[in-house]
């Protein structure tokens, strides 16, 4: 699905909420520069490094254990933008998808730590319907497959 937007080749990627690191990991194994991995659970944090060290991904690589929805500490270190992040909460969490949201508190915060063309990537069921728009994100795109659907939003292009 995201090949039609050249990624995620030798771009910066983030995985947020990734459990053992499944999204990030397939995109370092697909030719991304680097991926930050934002986890809160400890026990799944051992599992997620031992994945990222059996793959070889290490240098290419930075686990923080944090709520992304708290994302703002989790993503202040480097690299500075991102050219593709991956949303993917518990289900339960993405209820509500308002504005003012959990969910799209993040959204509206993430559009700061992005490229111009960055791509986010988020995970809901499939009945769920994020808002046209975040802030400066809006949706592009969304598919479904079972029960979930997947939402690509980008910067708007009226720089609002």
């Amino acid at each position: 699905m995201l090949n039609k937007y050249d990624l995620p080749a030798d771009k910066i990627v983030a995985d947020l909420f990734c459990g053992v690191g499944s999204l990030g990991t397939e995109a370092l194994s697909r030719g991304a520069s680097f991926v930050t991995f934002v986890e809160k659970d400890p026990g799944i944090i051992t599992i997620l490094k031992r994945n990222i060290e059996k793959a070889g991904f290490t240098e290419n690589s930075e686990v923080i254990r944090a709520d992304a929805f708290r994302f703002g500490s989790a993503l202040d270190s480097e690299p500075d933008e991102y050219d593709l992040v991956f949303v993917d909460p518990p289900y339960a969490d993405t209820e509500d998808v308002g504005a003012d949201s959990a969910l799209g508190k993040m959204l509206i915060l993430l559009a700061e730590k992005l490229t111009a063309e960055a791509i986010v990537a988020v995970r809901t069921r499939k009945n769920t319907q994020l808002l046209a728009r975040y802030d400066r994100l809006q949706i592009i795109e969304r598919r479904q497959w079972g029960s979930m659907a997947v939402t690509i939003l980008r910067q708007s292009q009226d720089g609002r």
